[in-house]
């Protein structure tokens, strides 16, 4: 049996006239012998398998937290309602417990601290690093795969590990502190230290994206640049924050996007290092009051929610970028 889309394509080659130049105007009918026709078979189901488990399953969730579903039985949509995000800003009983549920202020301002300590000081680390690489030292390949490698780390074993550096008794950090008469000091469990501990650890994870970030910035700008300003007689501090770190804009921005969802998945790392989902008020994101409420309470419907809002503060920040490119036609 003769496959129908040859046939069809035989047929519409058949209606296609001839040029003076010996080619063939094309017709609607050579739709089907376009590359992104021909090559359907391939990208079609990778795009509706894509589009239906994860927008898809956004569009449920936000249907979901509409509901006062708790995770038993089937959630009832005849009725809904905002009163999970009213309760999420504002606190109170709701009418789908007889408990008082906290408003989610605390939770969003420690996502929002841990986001931008993180994302500023790992630009700034990676943008020093990135410098003295382009130096041309030595060993400058062993140099920045080693300082890339935390970035191949999960964020479980990055937990574990500093987890052991923190210890009181054992660690890294608190043998130094103690060197220099300092500590040693709690830091895992203090209140005052849980979030700067966190966010010490991702630095020294994600640093290293933005040194090569930065790096292939540095690379791709003209070497009259740095001349000029040497001739000019700019010294070397005025020459880059002057003339090259300017130029990085677009390498900031990109890095920038990239730090920021990598803070709002901290989940991983809070769970692993402090054995749960319960890391406490000073260090509690808006990810850890998510998945609590939505397993240990029992509220699905109003972890939806939070996870609702978590998914519009990172789409405040990728949608942007990606409409700037878009313009750009770099897309």
């Amino acid at each position: 049996m003769r496959n129908p889309l040859t046939i069809l394509r035989q047929r519409l080659a058949a209606h296609r006239e001839v040029r003076a130049d010996g080619g063939t105007a094309t017709e609607a009918g050579s739709i089907l012998d376009r590359d992104s026709v021909r090559s359907a078979p391939f990208w079609l189901p990778p795009f509706l398998l894509i589009g239906l488990f994860i927008y898809g399953a956004i569009i449920w969730n936000i249907v979901l937290s509409l509901t006062d579903f708790q995770g038993l039985g089937s959630p009832d949509y005849s009725a809904l309602d905002i009163e999970n995000y009213v309760i999420a800003f504002t606190g109170g009983t709701p009418s789908w417990s007889s408990l008082t549920v906290d408003p989610v202020w605390n939770a969003a301002w420690n996502t929002v601290v841990l986001m931008v300590s993180f994302s500023v000081v790992c630009l700034a680390v990676g943008l020093v690093m990135a410098i003295l690489v382009d130096q041309e030292i030595r060993f400058e390949n062993t140099f920045r795969t080693i300082y890339l490698l935390p970035m191949s780390l999960s964020f479980v074993v990055t937990a574990k590990f500093w987890l052991y550096m923190y210890n009181v008794e054992t660690g890294l950090v608190n043998i130094i502190l103690g060197a220099v008469g300092v500590g040693p000091i709690e830091i895992v469990q203090n209140p005052d230290l849980k979030l700067a501990a966190v966010a010490f650890a991702l630095i020294w994870q994600f640093s290293g994206y933005a040194m090569i970030v930065y790096l292939a910035g540095l690379r791709a700008i003209p070497t009259s640049h740095f001349e000029a300003a040497r001739v000019d007689g700019a010294s070397t501090i005025r020459m880059y924050w002057r003339v090259i770190i300017p130029q990085l804009r677009t390498a900031t921005v990109s890095a920038l996007v990239v730090l920021t969802v990598f803070s709002l998945k901290a989940f991983d790392f809070l769970f692993s290092m402090y054995g749960g989902y319960q890391p406490g008020p000073s260090a509690d994101i808006l990810a850890t009051r998510m998945v609590r409420e939505a397993y240990a309470n029992g509220n699905w419907a109003y972890g939806s929610a939070i996870a609702v809002l978590l998914f519009i503060m990172a789409l405040a920040i990728v949608a942007p970028y990606i409409y700037t490119q878009y313009q750009r036609g770099e897309l």
